[in-house]
């Protein structure tokens, strides 16, 4: 039996949730163990989460993985069974402190879906260092796939246009990635998923028909589109190249007629193919049948298949691997503490290529009086001064240890659209190049 989730992502059953205490690394333990110690612990200190520079040639990148980092730090306890595999980790006063530990602090972030640049403070994490620091690592672990798989998941429905893309690339990953994979391609434009623990947990609508091996699985090829159509209706989509793909397209007006709803075609030189499938099909007067493809499809192949009359794409693994950029890059430092004398201090890490940027951020995007991007702009200490077109970026997500900030999957999705388009033309690129904005420090 499974829980039924309230609150937190709508009507969708969802399996009762682990602690998310232990998905995180061993030196976050023994730092707060020394912190204890010290007598540094209760110190108030700002943690902020960044990426230092946008994966190579990438224009933008996109937030996502908020909805469920705000989960993650709700389900961050340290139960009996935590606590029993961390006695021989951390000393019993540690132990001690943490039964008893909840996140007490404010957090700050992007709202989900926007979008972001070199040194956007994504997450600003405000409480004592025990508890900021603790969540370093189950924050990076979220934010850096998901916003991963949304970034190239957005490159791929900018080149797509109004065509729709399927997400389908959950046997090319890790299982619970798969999920996190398709929830954050979806607010990134897909229409649907194959993942169906997507839709129970999410609400992400799913789609899906038929197989290579439903086809084998009968003695004719008419015969499997025969057992299909009788029973998926004749609106269906027919996987047309099992054996040949015409005599395929052929066969599949036979069976369901006219009204066929799709053909999906997965290998193959697809763009010649796609010609050629719909010239057989007006034939047959099959003019509204659409056409599908499917195949190690990435944000370049999409963008090629622009003038072949394809009416939608299928895509898996480019689309869970980041279509070559798995990972951000984000990394959490502390900016900012608390003195001796109670007055918060701006910190930074000094060492070669990997510097900090000392003191609390706010962030708020640059707009042209007709609504177009001009620059990213980061506030070092203070807010920065906003001419009354530029947009505040930073919203609330979690208030002295509440959550404030969750929200519909939609909403995520609506603001992703927005904000893409509040982008300057050069964002619609599919070449290698600068960070389409500039970011600047005030």
């Amino acid at each position: 039996m499974v829980a039924q989730r309230t609150g937190r992502a709508g009507p969708y059953a969802d399996p009762v949730r682990a602690s998310t205490a232990l998905l995180t690394d061993h030196y976050e333990l023994t730092m707060l163990q020394a912190a204890l110690q010290s007598g540094m612990a209760r110190r108030r200190s700002v943690f902020e989460l960044y990426g230092r520079r946008l994966p190579e040639g990438r224009r933008y990148g996109v937030v996502a993985g908020v909805g469920r980092a705000l989960e993650a730090i709700e389900d961050f306890r340290f139960d009996d069974d935590v606590l029993e595999t961390l006695g021989s980790i951390v000393d019993e006063r540690t132990c001690e402190w943490l039964a008893s530990h909840r996140f007490g602090g404010t957090i700050w972030g992007y709202a989900e879906g926007d979008l972001y640049f070199p040194f956007s403070p994504l997450v600003i994490v405000e409480g004592t260092f025990a508890e900021a620091v603790l969540l370093e690592t189950v924050l990076l672990s979220v934010y850096n796939h998901d916003s991963a798989i949304a970034s190239a998941a957005s490159r791929m429905t900018q080149a797509a246009g109004a065509r729709p893309c399927i997400e389908m690339g959950s046997r090319r990953t890790h299982e619970q990635a798969a999920v996190a994979s398709a929830r954050a391609a979806y607010i990134a434009g897909f229409a649907t998923s194959s993942n169906l623990a997507a839709r129970q947990r999410y609400g992400v609508p799913t789609a899906g028909t038929s197989a290579h091996s439903f086809t084998l699985l009968h003695d004719t090829e008419t015969d499997a589109f025969r057992a299909q159509v009788a029973s998926l209706g004749r609106g269906t989509t027919l996987l047309v190249d099992t054996y040949d793909v015409r005599e395929a397209v052929r066969l599949g007006i036979e069976v369901a007629g006219t009204e066929l709803g799709a053909v999906r075609i997965d290998s193959g030189d697809q763009g010649a193919l796609a010609h050629e499938v719909r010239a057989e099909l007006d034939a047959l007067g099959a003019t509204s049948t659409r056409i599908l493809v499917t195949s190690d499809l990435d944000e370049f192949s999409i963008a090629a298949l622009a003038a072949a009359p394809v009416d939608g794409y299928g895509v898996g693994t480019q689309l869970v691997t980041g279509s070559g950029h798995p990972t951000c890059g984000f990394v959490y430092k502390l900016v900012a503490r608390e003195d001796d004398h109670g007055e918060m201090v701006a910190v930074a890490k000094k060492s070669k290529d990997k510097i900090s940027i000392g003191g609390r951020k706010w962030a708020m995007r640059r707009l042209s009086a007709a609504g177009v991007a001009e620059a990213e702009v980061i506030g070092v200490g203070r807010p920065p001064e906003n001419d009354g077109d530029d947009r505040e970026l930073l919203v609330t997500l979690v208030e002295d240890g509440e959550v404030v900030g969750r929200e519909p999957l939609d909403a995520a999705r609506d603001r992703h659209t927005a904000a893409r388009g509040e982008l300057p033309h050069a964002g619609e690129q599919m070449s290698k190049g600068e960070p389409v904005i500039p970011t600047q420090f005030v």
